[in-house]
């Protein structure tokens, strides 16, 4: 009898409503395997942000559960939860609100009650995967959009998160900045989901995609078999640009 690993996320039968009644999810059943990445697709009001929401105990489940590493996501798991599940907002500014980038990435393992040489080599570390050592003493406001978002990715990684959830992460970056964040994420050894509307930078850094529409996973497959299907793309209000061309699956 083979073991099979436990997932880095799953989720099962997650329902959830907002106070004022508005159905968000209607029962989302998703598995993501360890050192996975995946692409969360949808139309803007489909649930993405609130399914997000519950990864890292925002939100809790109305109905349903969703676990990190086997953990249960409960009031009593919450602190645990939270190292496991790495969350990169949209806008780093949300992230980042110290001095300087050093104390930044070193705000959550601190918190945690780690000090010293532990804490500066969990900050040399995350820095250093994200491609930002040499900003260590510098004030993030000094520093362009698209390094902030790395220094921001660089916060959760110092956490050595389970699962690294990123929000948008390709929205305001220019070109540079925007391939320059594709090869961080792809070198770096760590599960992945990926909120998005880019859908070429779905297809380049994620293997496997799940569209989210209506509150309920509508498909779940090889990012480029899901990404060549003009009618399931239209019937979920997702459109590649104008003239890209999904290489053969």
């Amino acid at each position: 009898m083979t073991s099979h690993p436990i997932p880095s996320l799953e989720v099962s039968g997650l329902a959830y409503a907002y106070p004022d009644g508005t159905q968000a999810l209607f029962g989302v059943d998703l598995s993501i395997g360890r050192g996975e990445r995946v692409a969360l697709l949808g139309p803007n009001g489909a649930g993405k942000t609130t399914l997000v929401m519950h990864l890292n105990g925002i939100l809790t489940a109305g109905h349903g559960s969703v676990h990190v590493a086997g953990l249960a996501v409960r009031a009593d798991t919450m602190k645990e939860i939270r190292r496991r599940v790495g969350l990169v907002f949209q806008d780093p500014d949300d992230q980042l609100f110290m001095p300087t980038v050093r104390e930044d990435v070193a705000f959550g393992p601190a918190n945690l009650g780690m000090r010293g040489a532990e804490l500066d080599r969990r900050v040399r570390d995350a820095l250093e995967r994200v491609g930002m050592l040499d900003a260590i003493d510098r004030p993030p406001h000094h520093l362009s959009f698209g390094q902030r978002r790395r220094v921001a990715v660089a916060t959760v990684l110092a956490m050595e998160p389970e699962i690294l959830v990123l929000d948008e992460p390709s929205s305001n970056l220019d070109p540079a900045a925007r391939r320059e964040l594709a090869e961080i994420l792809k070198n770096l050894d760590v599960t992945v989901l990926m909120v998005t509307h880019d859908l070429p930078y779905a297809l380049e850094l994620c293997e496997r995609s799940l569209i989210l529409s209506g509150g309920v996973i509508a498909a779940d497959g090889p990012t480029p078999a899901l990404l060549s299907d003009r009618d399931l793309l239209a019937a979920h209000r997702l459109e590649l640009p104008y003239g890209f061309a999904v290489p053969a699956v």
